[in-house]
């Protein structure tokens, strides 16, 4: 036998000798992802926008 089949055939047995140990196992507490996502840009900038077209249509509210 070559070196490639040598290494490939001791690859496999490492591999399946390997395979019996690794377990998965869902977390006892539940995983918690924190967000904090600031939108309060976005608010004020709408907000600015509708109130300059309000004042575009209304100039008599002023």
């Amino acid at each position: 036998m070559d070196r490639g089949r040598i290494g490939l055939a001791a690859a496999m047995v490492m591999a399946t000798s390997v395979g019996g140990c690794i377990n998965v196992k869902a977390p006892d507490k539940p995983i918690v992802i924190e967000l904090n996502v600031n939108i309060k840009q976005e608010v004020i900038y709408r907000l600015a926008e509708d109130a300059g077209n309000t004042i575009e249509n209304n100039p008599d509210i002023f």
